[in-house]
């Protein structure tokens, strides 16, 4: 399980590192929603590591709001109002 955090984590640096020096600001967006999925992941882990069931709760939160911050993103590179 330790190792799987440890994995995970290494994945979030490298996403970290494709948020800074993405090209394009799609890049980065896709990094950063990459990178809630898998906070979301080790949220999960560390709930059942831990014995925690309240974390679930904190990445069934964590998912909706990752989903929200994608539909935001699609509206705003369609040059597309938020409010249409």
């Amino acid at each position: 399980m330790i190792v799987m955090i440890s994995f995970l984590a290494l994945c979030a640096f490298l996403c970290f590192y494709r948020i800074l020096l993405g090209p394009t600001i799609s890049d980065r967006m896709v990094a950063v929603d990459i990178m809630g999925i898998i906070f979301v992941g080790i949220t999960a882990l560390m709930a059942v590591l831990f014995k925690l069931p309240y974390l679930l709760d904190l990445a069934i939160a964590l998912t909706i709001l990752s989903f929200i911050g994608v539909l935001a993103l699609a509206k705003y590179l369609g040059k597309r109002r938020l409010d249409d």
